[in-house]
């Protein structure tokens, strides 16, 4: 059997993107805390919030990770049906408060077929999300599989 080649444009080593950006509101905060249960004060108490280095609230970090995530797909099929496995090496920079709009900044830094699934490809896609002032907030290697 040959090598397994990626026909994928974006599975190339060094394909880079960045997506569209999403601000984060109060709604967004209120409703993860809900699904999560993460009720922690830093997040919903504007006073407890107020009296950390801080200053305000703060986004929870697994928030930013699944608006991060999320803003990599769209409605297009450009990049086919590429399945997330797990993430490598992710650091939370800095906080995301209200208001706060973000974007991911995405490079494919490993591409190659699975050694552990016949007939799959696995990409890294090293992500670094900043905000709208183009600081960093969140770093990542998400890494995806795709049936060849």
């Amino acid at each position: 059997m040959g090598k397994i080649e990626s026909d994928w444009e974006c599975d190339r080593i060094g394909f880079k993107y960045r997506t569209r950006g999403r601000t984060i509101t109060e709604s967004d905060i209120v409703f993860h805390a809900g699904q999560t249960g993460d009720l922690f004060p830093i997040h919903l108490d504007a006073e407890v919030a107020n009296t950390t280095p801080y200053g305000k609230r703060v986004a929870h970090g697994t928030l930013t990770l699944s608006v991060a995530i999320g803003l990599k797909y769209t409605t297009d099929d450009r990049m086919g049906l590429r399945i997330s496995y797990g993430f490598d090496r992710l650091r939370f920079r800095k906080p995301v408060f209200i208001g706060d709009t973000i974007y991911a900044e995405v490079e494919v830094t490993s591409s190659a077929p699975d050694p552990k699934r016949a007939g799959t490809f696995r990409i890294v896609e090293s992500m670094n999300v900043v905000n709208q002032r183009g600081e960093p907030v969140l770093f990542l290697d998400h890494i995806l599989i795709r049936p060849t």
